[in-house]
């Protein structure tokens, strides 16, 4: 039968928050014809990043919930061969995903004493509940060689169900990750044909010949993962975005805070597009965020940002390409820089940087990893780093299983340290956000108290 081989059918693992009642592993419906896929420049360095923990909270689920989406995730892997395979070392160092069929993780869980309404309740930290709703927690991508490249847990609550994917991140950037889920859910909705079927070329420039030096049995995360944290969804409305967007783009271009009388504001050049409604919020948590850590002017700052790289080179890479395709881009600025200036500052200096990332400078961001391949350095190493994931424009509420709408979106724990954000597009689909905000409890009690940060947030 190729979709499940179970392991257990009843209550055998209580934690605090969750009940496991089975595991199995799930199979494509269909052999894959495609047998391998080189790990790219982008895939490579995520083998030190945990996999991705990304779910939807969805209403009261029909009474044949499980039956019906183990069915449905078979027929998805079929599309998806990748996801039911495993990676393997070549002799030569090469890392692959090797598409053979071997299944993914499939969980049934049960958390009934929690109820929709407590576990979304707003203005208030994540409930810790959602660590509990994802299988592979604290697994290094590494760990695909022998062990699934994907799980699914899915745990029935009081009034719906979540939903909880994690993937291989050097298997999966945002896009694909997205890509897999609305097709899965798209699947259990019965459709007759996919909307996006992903693109499996390895035809680009990041498909390398280098290969990325590995300590003996693996990397480890490049983290610590065991500082305490605080985390809320933060949501901007559409119009409070457009106020920062209008802030952002009509600065007081002749006053003496801005110019040096060079046409230049303090050595930034003017916009000459546009700046962003998502670089303007960028440059609000960035300033907010600074502001509460109170550090001294000369402090360096860091404002990471992940940037999607198929449509910057040239020729163009198919928007489905499946795997990582990104680049990540570093804008820095002293504290004193950027607390001394407003929001329209900080925002064009994240504005010229994105701008700036072109074919050329992707191919040599490749050229660069290939004359020193390195892991991806995830994390906060001075303190003062902010790293921006994810992306508003990933079509997170189109996972629409056949009984309605997302209810919220949540994330595991997987990935996180101070100054790890994550943006979501709000359920509305209006243009609202919401920010995944992880903080160091002494920072976030400060930006709560921030006025400045405080006054868009609702």
């Amino acid at each position: 039968m190729p979709s499940s081989s179970s392991s257990s059918s009843q209550s055998i693992n209580k934690t605090e928050s969750v009940t496991i009642i089975s595991k199995c592993t799930i199979y494509p419906d269909k052999n894959s014809t495609i047998k391998s896929l080189k790990l790219s420049v982008s895939d490579l360095p995520m083998l030190s990043c945990q996999y991705i923990q990304k779910g939807v909270l969805l209403p009261h689920p029909p009474s044949d919930l499980i039956p019906l989406l183990k069915h449905s995730l078979s027929k998805t892997l079929s599309h998806f061969p990748a996801l039911a395979g495993r990676l393997t070392t070549d002799p030569e160092g090469h890392v692959h995903i090797h598409c053979n069929s071997s299944g993914v993780e499939f969980v049934h869980a049960s958390a009934m004493f929690h109820n929709v309404e407590q576990i979304t309740a707003r203005n208030c930290d994540v409930h810790p509940c959602f660590k509990t709703f994802f299988a592979f927690d604290n697994t290094v991508s590494y760990a695909g060689h022998h062990q699934p490249i994907a799980a699914v847990q899915v745990t029935e609550v009081g009034g719906g169900v979540f939903i909880g994917c994690t993937v291989n991140h050097a298997v999966v950037d945002g896009t694909s990750f997205w890509n897999f889920f609305n097709t899965f859910a798209e699947i259990t909705k019965g459709v007759s044909k996919v909307t996006n079927s992903p693109d499996f070329s390895r035809e680009n420039v990041f498909i390398s010949p280098v290969v990325l030096p590995l300590p003996a049995g693996g990397p480890a995360t490049t983290f610590s993962g065991d500082e305490p944290l605080r985390e809320r969804i933060v949501h901007f409305s559409r119009d409070a975005i457009l106020k920062m967007k209008f802030k952002a783009n009509n600065p007081l271009w002749n006053s003496d805070l801005y110019s040096n009388g060079n046409g230049k504001i303090n050595g930034a050049l003017k916009p000459k597009s546009e700046i962003s409604s998502f670089q303007s919020l960028c440059a609000h948590l960035w300033r907010g965020v600074t502001r509460a850590r109170k550090f001294e002017a000369t402090k360096t700052t860091t404002f990471r940002m992940a940037v999607n790289c198929r449509h910057r080179l040239e020729p163009k890479v198919d928007p489905l390409y499946f795997g990582n395709l990104i680049q990540s881009i570093p804008t820095v600025a002293s504290v004193g820089e950027l607390l001394s200036h407003d929001l329209s500052w900080a925002a064009n200096q994240l504005h010229q940087n994105v701008v700036a990332h072109d074919n050329a400078t992707v191919r040599r961001g490749v050229k660069d990893w290939e004359n020193q391949p390195k892991l991806f350095p995830l994390g906060n190493f001075d303190g003062a780093m902010i790293t921006m994931g994810s992306s508003p424009r990933f079509p997170m509420y189109n996972n629409d299983f056949g009984w309605g709408r997302p209810i919220a979106v949540r994330s595991g724990k997987a990935n996180k340290f101070d100054g790890k954000i994550s943006a979501f597009p709000g359920r509305d689909g209006d243009g609202s956000v919401d920010l995944e905000v992880v903080l160091a409890p002494q920072t976030m009690a400060c930006l709560e108290l921030d006025q400045e940060f405080m006054q868009y947030v609702s």
